[in-house]
This record gives structure tokens, C-alpha cells and sequence, in this order.
């Protein structure tokens, strides 16, 4: 009888334990560099509230803002193997991964409007842009706005050659290596979680950001000038490691999906007001001026950069510039 109640103890010790294991949520690592107040990890939270409400509880996500995970160099490669699920690295990224189309998103002057730019992301260009990435480990899920950069610098901004010789802080990216060239200034690649004591400390002089970017991460407390000059776009590709999304449970999939569209919606309808909102801020912190460019000036500008288009031709693919500046073409845009 003894025997029998050890036995019978075991098997239900071991049906509760198994029930108990079957239990256990599915976690999802999604790490990224700014803070929790910018579109992006705005966004992040929205994804992390719908994705565990529609999984009721079978999925959980644990986000990590601010590269308190990892920093933008080390990001990718912790996500190709494995180390953390997701990740909403600015396209930039993509380039130095192999994946050189994504440099499309840098050049300067690319996209005249939102309309234009989400008639890319949300169109062909878009999918065969994501599509890239699956030789990489790597599984897009959507690409995430955050609203075109302006120019910040301890010195006046008015011109192209008011650049001259600056030492301005960009990404890892060829293109806007280029395109700081352009401007005569000399780029320096840095971590973004970097920049700001880059900048407190004179290591750089300046750098481009979105205004949401910029004040968030206090830049303005240590940048003269803002100049808006609209001159570049920063967004961001929601990705995943392909094995481990191609592994969840179909189910699961489709909610996470459904999520996803819902944050990416949220996402890009916040961006805008979130860069209005911050540009305001930083004028009204009274550290940084504000400068809007005149219409001539940004004629200037867009003469001066407009050729890295040309130039980049022959990394990013001839076609696909064309292709971006068609979509360009249909909505009114010449």
C-alpha cells in the first residue's frame, strides 16, 4: 500500500509539474536604444500590452529601453543568435548587416512627404525589403515611423557651408557618411547611447536627429542650434529571430501579428505630435535656438545633397532609387 501511494504521489506531482511547465509563457526579449517616452518605445509598450491581452497571458514581453540590454552594435548579432527575440533598430542598421537596400531610407531628400514614405514601406518596396532580411536569421514584422532629422550643432546652421568642417555624430552607415561629406563636415560613427557625452564633452560637435530623439535623450542641453532641415528620415524595422517566430504555435503567430498592425498604426500616428511636441520643448527650454530655414536656404540645402543620391547608385541599386522616387512622382512630387 505504501508503494502505491509513493507511486500515486509521483505521477501526480509530475502531472502538476508538467501542467505548471505547460503553463509557462512564452517570453519575448524586445531590447532598443532610446527612451520609453520617444514614438518608438511609446510604441513598444502599446505592442507589450495588446500582444500579452490577445495571447491571455501565453506570451510574455520584457522590454529593455535605453540599450540597458544591448547597444547598436551589438543589438543584431544578440538577436541572430538568439539572445533577445526582437528588436526595432533604425534601418541604418541593416546596411553594415549586408543588407545595403535599407540604405534607401538615408538619402538625403528621398522622401518628400509621410505619403510618400509610407506608399514604400506599406507597398511592395516595403515586403521585398523585408523579405531580404530572412537570409539573415532575421524575420521582418514592420516598419515603424519616427519622423524626419533635423541638424544640431554649437554653432548657427543656416547654410551647407556652415558645415564645413564639423565633426557631426551619424550611425554606422555609408550613405550618411556620404552625405555629411556633401556638407564638407566630417562624420563620426558613434553608438547612440553614446552621443550625448560625445557632445558634452566636444568630442563631437554636433549630429541629426529626430526632435523626439533630441530632447528626450537632452541633447538640446548641450547643442546651441537646431536647425530644421527636414534633410533626412530615421524609422525603424520591427524584426525578429526567424527561428525562434517560425517555432511559436500558429495561433500565437496571428495574435502577435494582430498586435503588431495595431502598434505599428499607434506608432506612426504618434510620431509626428511627438516631434512637434518636442521641437516646442526644446525652444521653450530656452538652452538651444531654434532655426527654421527659408525657402531659399532649403533650396540650398537639397542642391547640395541631392547628388548623394546619384552616388550611392551603385551600392544601394540604381532601380530601387528609381523605383522610391516614382512612388514620389505618383502622389504629385517631382
Amino acid at each position: 500500500m505504501k508503494l502505491k501511494s509513493l507511486l500515486f504521489s509521483l505521477v501526480a506531482a509530475s502531472v502538476v509539474s508538467g501542467a505548471a511547465f505547460a503553463q509557462a509563457p512564452i517570453v519575448i526579449k524586445f531590447s532598443h536604444v532610446v527612451a520609453n517616452d520617444t514614438p518608438k518605445g511609446k510604441a513598444a509598450e502599446r505592442f507589450k500590452e495588446l500582444a500579452e491581452k490577445a495571447t491571455k497571458g501565453r506570451v510574455k514581453v520584457e522590454l529593455y529601453p535605453n540599450s540597458t540590454l544591448y547597444k547598436d552594435k551589438e543589438e543584431l548579432e544578440a538577436l541572430q543568435l538568439g539572445a533577445v527575440q526582437m528588436l526595432a533598430p533604425s534601418l541604418a542598421k541593416f546596411g553594415p548587416l549586408g543588407v545595403k537596400e535599407f540604405e534607401v531610407f538615408d538619402l538625403p531628400y528621398i522622401f518628400p512627404s509621410k505619403d510618400v514614405l509610407y506608399a514604400v514601406t506599406e507597398g511592395p518596396i516595403g515586403k521585398d525589403l523585408m523579405k531580404k532580411l530572412e537570409s539573415k536569421g532575421i524575420t521582418g514584422l514592420a516598419f515603424w515611423d519616427n519622423g524626419f532629422k533635423v541638424m544640431s550643432s554649437n554653432k548657427p546652421m543656416h547654410l551647407p557651408a556652415d558645415m564645413k568642417g564639423q565633426k557631426l555624430r551619424i550611425q554606422s552607415s555609408k550613405v550618411l557618411d556620404a552625405q555629411m561629406r556633401a556638407l564638407s563636415a566630417n562624420p563620426q560613427v558613434l553608438a547612440f547611447s553614446e552621443v550625448y557625452q560625445a557632445l558634452q564633452t566636444g568630442v563631437v560637435d554636433g549630429t541629426e536627429n529626430p526632435p523626439s530623439n533630441l530632447y528626450t535623450q537632452k541633447m538640446h542641453e548641450v547643442q546651441k542650434h537646431v536647425t530644421v532641415t527636414n534633410h533626412g528620415y530615421l524609422g525603424y524595422a520591427v524584426i525578429v529571430n526567424k527561428k525562434f517566430w517560425d517555432g511559436l504555435p500558429a495561433d500565437v503567430r496571428v495574435q502577435l501579428d494582430e498586435a503588431m498592425k495595431s502598434s505599428t498604426k499607434y506608432a506612426n500616428a504618434i510620431a509626428q505630435q511627438e516631434n512637434d511636441n518636442s521641437l516646442e520643448a526644446v525652444k521653450k527650454s530656452g538652452k538651444t535656438t531654434v532655426y527654421a530655414l527659408t525657402d531659399k536656404e532649403k533650396a540650398e540645402w537639397r542642391k547640395t545633397l541631392l547628388p548623394v543620391q546619384k552616388d550611392m547608385e551603385g551600392r544601394i541599386g540604381k532601380d530601387l532609387i528609381a523605383n522610391v522616387n516614382k512612388e514620389a512622382v505618383k502622389l504629385g512630387y517631382k
